[in-house]
């Protein structure tokens, strides 16, 4: 495994020899067929576009990163995501890093091409998974949360636009992206810091207690209900109420939405959405429940349905258009683990972000997200 230094903030370090070795100086356009016409993302401060190696003709993402946001050099947390990257070269459940560019003004990150885009787009098309295959998701999911959590990495940004599929309207092989808000935990180290995702994030984010790997679990939880209702949780008219149903764990299941899920699937849910993180069950844990694990018998059906009928408390996917990606200054200070947990809302796309690595419209948030109405968010009311 790649060996890594590790700041108090919780970034990843890589030696001036290591960097020096693995990024080219050369013009990528020198190498790669890029369209920048039809991105396949593009936020403030980075663009994704498809890119085809010119001489084995290779298709791949491109990742441009600004290497300065809002005048100040944001290399430390680019080079961070490299590490992470390159930490993960060995699971198929986490985006690969064939290469990494640079030019004057940005680093330019070679990945592994997804055909089958987000999974976000399933949700968008107005459908949420079948049962069976929700639960396929999930366990994918949890395996590549299981491979970061046992290096002590956490992704704080576990989302539907932050999973890849393989293939396009199919969940056989998924895989997590976007480590720019991730941290490295280090024993007898407390990091705080507000960031994540709206729908996504755990009550320690927004009580601005410290960060600990079951800040995930929390947005696993919010995943798995999202996929099988096409709903966010905690979602609701205005920001300071998703936050306060965030916050109080404001939890239901609506029979509109939840009439074909078993018992067992909205345990695994429950299980997963506690306030407190230290009585949040970790990733083994998960794991071995009985909805992921098949200690009891599947539903039948396996298809994608439409998710209609919605209930007035939430509002369905598509008309989500504001989710957020919240980030504030990071302190380091002594030890204590901490978790985040999302609201109740339906998937949509993001316009509002405050994520450091991106800026106000990032990659992080230019996908549509779950909410029941559209939130805005500002610094202020996460202070």
């Amino acid at each position: 495994m790649l060996q890594c230094k590790t700041s108090c903030d919780g970034l990843l370090q890589l030696e001036h020899e290591v960097l020096e070795s693995i990024v080219h100086k050369e013009n990528v356009m020198d190498v790669y067929e890029v369209d920048p016409k039809t991105p396949l993302g593009r936020g403030k401060y980075a663009t994704v576009c498809r890119a085809v190696h010119k001489k084995n003709g290779t298709h791949y993402a491109a990742k441009f990163v600004k290497k300065r946001r809002r005048n100040q050099d944001q290399m430390k947390e680019i080079i961070h995501e490299i590490a992470v990257l390159m930490q993960c070269s060995s699971t198929n459940r986490v985006i690969r890093l064939h290469e990494v560019y640079e030019s004057s003004t940005e680093m330019v990150l070679i990945l592994e091409l997804a055909a089958g885009g987000e999974l976000q787009h399933i949700l968008d098309s107005g459908q949420c998974l079948d049962e069976p295959e929700a639960r396929k998701a999930m366990r994918q999911i949890l395996e590549g949360v299981l491979y970061l959590h046992d290096r002590n990495i956490a992704h704080l940004d576990l989302k539907p636009q932050n999973l890849l599929l393989s293939e396009r309207e199919s969940c056989e092989d998924i895989k997590l992206c976007d480590f720019g808000i991730s941290k490295v935990l280090q024993p007898g180290v407390t990091v705080r810091e507000i960031l994540g995702t709206v729908d996504y994030v755990a009550p320690e984010v927004l009580s601005y207690e410290p960060i600990c790997l079951s800040t995930d679990i929390w947005s696993v939880g919010v995943l798995a209900y999202v996929i099988l209702s096409g709903f966010s949780p905690f979602g609701a008219d205005d920001k300071q109420q998703t936050f306060l149903n965030i916050s109080k764990c404001a939890l239901t299941f609506e029979p509109e939405s939840f009439q074909d899920v078993s018992s067992a699937a909205i345990d695994f849910i429950k299980s997963a959405l506690i306030v407190d993180p230290r009585k949040r069950p970790s990733v083994h844990e998960l794991l071995d429940h009985p909805w992921i694990s098949l200690k009891v018998s599947p539903p039948a059906t396996l298809s994608l349905k439409p998710s209609t009928d919605i209930t007035p408390k939430s509002t369905p996917i598509q008309q989500r258009k504001s989710l957020s990606c919240i980030t504030e200054s990071t302190q380091c200070k002594s030890t204590k683990d901490f978790q985040t947990k999302p609201k109740r809302n339906t998937l949509s796309s993001f316009s509002n972000c405050l994520c450091p690595q991106c800026g106000a419209a990032c990659r992080h948030l230019t996908q549509p997200t779950v909410a029941k109405s559209t939130i805005s968010i500002d610094r202020g009311i996460l202070c």
